[in-house]
């Protein structure tokens, strides 16, 4: 800028020591930027409750039990298969012993992954928005109680395999959702350096699992999130929020 085009009282050292203050400032405030997001996958980034509705429905049919709805079915996600069926059966009063629910979630896993993504959709901005949060260098996970090898199948399909560093399902890992191990084993396999990373879910679960783990925890406004007590700024209008937010 020219000399005589200086406001007042501003002299060209001090817009030069200015102009290099906005630029520390800018860098100091992309490093306290999450440098990790680890999401939970169904509620928070897929509406997958059609798809796993469908493959519950294989296994009713089987049995002559009646059709379940889905908004029904979605009620019981997040715990994982068997807990999903344990609990539908219970709700239902029919047989909910260990051979009969054996049997259920492995016929329930073996259809669907038969068709693990046909009627899975992005919520609203959340595809476009992951690929922000990639692009702009923030590492991303995947924490899920939906079985390992079928979270991997629905990623590729889905073609986020591309862009998440580190997905982990419920079998493997010990003890699952809420337990903090799983969270802390996706953490651990994408060698994250403690107050760098946060959680973001859509249920009670996921902050139960975030708050054991001591991390912060975000939820989203989609699948059960609004049922979530958190303080108001942990909740997100959508997931490119997260940039502005510091640790």
């Amino acid at each position: 800028m020219p000399i005589d085009d200086l406001p007042d009282g501003l002299s060209q050292r001090d817009l030069h020591q200015h102009g290099r203050y906005q630029s520390n400032k800018g860098t100091a405030l992309r490093m306290n930027r999450y440098s990790a997001l680890i999401f939970d996958l169904d509620g928070t980034l897929i509406d997958s409750a059609p798809d796993i509705a469908a493959a519950v429905n294989v296994y009713m049919a089987e049995r002559g039990w009646p059709e379940l709805d889905v908004a029904y079915v979605e009620q019981f996600i997040g715990n994982g298969p068997r807990r999903l069926l344990l609990d539908i059966f219970i709700d239902k009063n029919l047989p909910a012993d260990d051979a009969t629910v054996d049997d259920a979630v492995q016929c329930y896993i073996e259809n669907y992954r038969r068709n693990p993504a046909g009627k899975t959709r992005f919520f609203n901005h959340v595809e476009e928005d992951l690929h922000r949060l990639h692009k702009a260098g923030i590492r991303l996970g995947i924490c899920t109680n939906k079985p390992h090898a079928l979270t991997h199948d629905i990623l590729r399909i889905l073609k986020l395999d591309e862009i998440i560093d580190v997905a982990m399902g419920a079998d493997a890992v010990p003890a699952c959702k809420p337990d903090p191990g799983h969270l802390l084993a996706v953490v651990e396999r994408m060698e994250l350096e403690p107050g760098a990373w946060a959680y973001i879910g859509d249920t009670k679960v996921d902050k139960k699992t975030a708050e054991a783990a001591n991390a912060p925890f975000f939820v989203v406004p989609w699948g059960g999130g609004g049922d979530v007590p958190v303080e108001p700024h942990q909740r997100l209008q959508r997931l490119t929020d997260l940039l502005g937010h510091r640790r």
